[in-house]
């Protein structure tokens, strides 16, 4: 059985990139949100192993969701998704407990990369 992901993205396609990338590669995706608080309510319900969270969406952003999902569980595994430019906010996101960051548009290696560190 694959490690299971929450894929968290406002973009619909960029959900769908994330999603190829780890059914092609024997993970499983446990659920999806387009927005940090939808993000909040599945961590809660689904418990996945790891979190792709992308930094800016409506409602409630990515570093608000890391900040509340960690409040939840110390222990969650959340990887950042980010554009070009946005190092602060990812700055922003490690301090506040994230473990890693992969920078669109998604290259596979790297992705799987930053899965395997955060997952061990």
């Amino acid at each position: 059985m694959g490690k299971r992901v929450l894929v968290v993205d406002d973009a619909a396609f960029m959900r769908m990139m994330i999603k190829d990338i780890l059914t092609k590669n024997g993970y499983e995706v446990a659920g999806e949100a387009e927005n940090g608080a939808k993000a909040v309510e599945l961590y809660q319900e689904l418990k996945p192993d790891a979190v792709t969270m992308d930094i800016t969406m409506p409602e409630m952003d990515g570093i608000a969701a890391v900040k509340a999902i960690k409040k939840m569980d110390p222990e969650a595994k959340i990887i950042m998704c980010s554009a070009m430019g946005q190092q602060l906010m990812v700055m922003e996101a490690i301090q506040a407990g994230a473990k890693d960051f992969i920078v669109k548009p998604f290259q596979q290696e790297r992705v799987l990369q930053a899965l395997k560190k955060v997952l061990g």
